[in-house]
């Protein structure tokens, strides 16, 4: 399957899961994972949350990304992968003054 994100609707968030600043993105949702391109704006940030049911990957297009991850602090660059497992936290910033392009995975997990 292909997924031609040019042909999704682009959404714009801004304070996206409590943050700030303005987040675009183009989604692919099924049920079974959730498949983002997103672009996150110069100073903004997502805001912290758990994932429950769920891991994600990002994978850094362009840009730097500061991830803050259970307490540790890093930083991404393009070509760099940042994982969030199941039942851990996490939030990420863009401290730069340049777009932060990047994709993410949401795979769901099946129930124990």
């Amino acid at each position: 399957m292909i997924i031609n994100f040019d042909n999704i609707a682009e959404e714009t968030f801004v304070g996206f899961k409590g943050g700030h600043g303005e987040l675009l993105t183009r989604n692919y949702v099924d049920g079974n994972c959730k498949i983002m391109k997103s672009t996150l704006s110069p100073g903004a940030a997502s805001g912290l949350h758990t994932h429950t049911g769920d891991s994600e990957i990002v994978y850094i297009v362009s840009g730097t990304a500061t991830f803050h991850c259970d307490g540790l602090t890093e930083t991404a660059t393009a070509g760099q992968v940042h994982y969030c497992p199941e039942g851990h936290s996490h939030y990420m910033e863009n401290n730069t003054d340049t777009d932060l392009c990047y994709i993410a995975i949401v795979p769901r997990h099946e129930v124990k």
